[in-house]
């Protein structure tokens, strides 16, 4: 290989820390806006006089809509590379936000629920592609600091709701729209870096040893990741949509209080995610998989008999090794899948929200039917399907 060539293929696979840090960014400030919905639930129930199964149908509404299109989109943008689609995505979520400020029945609930949705089905394959792409084959990391930011503003929505929006109202959403005008113009700075180097760095990639595995055995290991992100977001949906009302019904602490704890949650749910991919690239993301499923059972178990101290001890210890387990599998299965990057962002992003839409219709379902309290001691156990990740193959990159 040619001294040039050397250079052009070290300079093509450095880390492009600014394009990162851009995509994060974003990430923090578009899951921002995507959790004031969740955030304002115990406005909208008192407001529109809902029961737990018409809130969980809102969340299902936002994440089925994001869940159904994003494999779709991540296959059309493996196949026609659109730069700026993500910013596009951001102006959808844009008028989702908008609309939910302005509603003023169920029906404009769940249209702006959907609008939010597709906005979202847009940004996540498209901007997991990217920062792939700008990896510099830190895999793992890029995309552990990619969701780390939308772990960030998950947790700042709570925050934001007590804060300005449980004073000032349900229009009080609108004021959030320049959060997302700052988000579209991060992400037109990413998707012109993307115009300019993306198809050089696709060239570069190297492989992994997924290229000699049978098909029939990555099928089984891309089957064995579902199990576990149906696993991994069916128990994250309890603690994220319900553990507001679960704090007040159990311990009759009050709604800015119980926001306020849910932020704490959420915020070790951030901290979880950034480090399950630099370890997954150290030690090897099937391990970081097994750990982050099946390790945290000891805690789910504990936690619907505990205290409200402990509730939130447990909550945390579950959210931090819970959390970690997302940036893993999906790189995992895109060294699975190699060359099918978008499509595979799509598909798991897109389980991800669908998993968590039907846990949260289910689960409000179940609740209104029992209790919180019923739900939580019957959730306890789904991380035990953890167990399965002892048949993922070990994959090795090639030299």
């Amino acid at each position: 290989m040619s001294t040039t060539a050397i250079e052009e293929r070290s300079n093509t696979q450095t880390t492009a820390m600014a394009v990162l840090v851009a995509l994060s960014l974003s990430h923090m400030l578009n899951d921002t806006m995507q959790s004031l919905l969740p955030s304002i639930y115990p406005i909208l129930k008192h407001g529109y006089a809902l029961t737990f199964g018409q809130i969980g149908l809102i969340t299902l509404a936002f994440q089925l809509t994001a869940s159904i299109l994003q494999p779709v989109v991540g296959l059309l943008i493996d196949r026609y590379p659109m730069p700026y689609s993500a910013a596009a995505g951001m102006g959808l979520s844009v008028g989702g936000l908008v609309l939910l400020a302005f509603a003023h029945s169920y029906p404009f609930l769940l249209l702006a629920a959907c609008l939010i949705g597709l906005g979202s089905s847009i940004f996540h394959p498209e901007s997991s592609r990217i920062a792939r792409l700008a990896s510099g084959g830190r895999h793992g990391f890029a995309q552990s600091l990619f969701q780390v930011g939308g772990n960030v503003g998950s947790a700042l929505g709570p925050l934001l709701a007590a804060l300005i929006i449980l004073p000032f109202g349900q229009a009080s959403v609108s004021w959030f729209t320049l959060v997302g005008v700052m988000a579209m113009i991060l992400l037109s700075f990413a998707g012109r870096w993307y115009a300019v180097h993306g198809t050089r760095r696709m060239q570069l990639t190297p492989r992994t040893g997924a290229e000699t595995l049978p098909r029939r055995r990555v099928i089984a290991a891309i089957g064995v990741l579902i199990a576990l992100v149906f696993s991994k977001f069916f128990y994250m949906a309890s603690l994220g949509n319900y553990l507001t009302f679960y704090l007040i019904e159990t311990f009759h602490v009050s709604v800015q209080a119980a926001q306020l704890y849910l932020f704490v949650f959420l915020a070790a749910v951030a901290a979880g995610t950034f480090l399950g991919g630099p370890i997954g690239d150290r030690f090897g993301r099937k391990y970081v998989i097994w750990f982050s499923i099946l390790g945290v059972l000891p805690f789910t178990l504990m936690l619907p008999h505990a205290n409200l101290f402990w509730t939130l001890v447990l909550a945390v210890v579950a959210g931090l090794i819970m959390s970690s387990a997302f940036s893993a599998i999906l790189v995992y299965a895109q060294e699975l899948v190699p060359g099918r990057v978008g499509l595979i962002a799509g598909l798991f992003f897109g389980l991800a929200f669908g998993m968590g839409g039907l846990g949260a219709a289910l689960l409000g379902a179940l609740a209104d039917l029992t209790s919180i309290g019923f739900v939580y001691r019957i959730c306890a156990f789904l991380p035990a399907i953890g167990v399965v990740a002892w048949f993922l193959p070990d994959l090795k990159r090639k030299v």
